[in-house]
């Protein structure tokens, strides 16, 4: 049942991987990116869950966290052009 649970979600992952590259948007990008971090964190925690090994859960929590910030700043920084600012640069 583990082996299923793994390969499900490595067909999640590159499904993502398919959607981050193909578009059509920055934003469908920036979203796939984050489901790939998101299933990332799963794969993580249930390889922590299968080799007996609870410290991986502490590293699934801070990788869901990274990539949470990181999807976040990327969206800012496409919106705005700087991550310091909420004001568009005048062209």
């Amino acid at each position: 049942m583990l082996q299923l649970a793994i390969v499900g979600i490595l067909v999640s992952m590159a499904l993502n991987l398919i959607r981050a590259c193909l578009g059509p948007s920055v934003f469908d990008r920036a979203l796939a990116a984050n489901a790939f971090a998101t299933v990332t964190v799963l794969l993580i925690a249930l390889d922590g869950f299968v080799n007996e090994r609870p410290e991986f859960l502490d590293l699934a929590l801070v990788y869901g966290l990274l990539g949470f910030v990181g999807t976040l700043a990327v969206l800012r920084f496409w919106k705005y052009g700087n991550l310091a600012s909420d004001e568009r640069p005048k062209a």
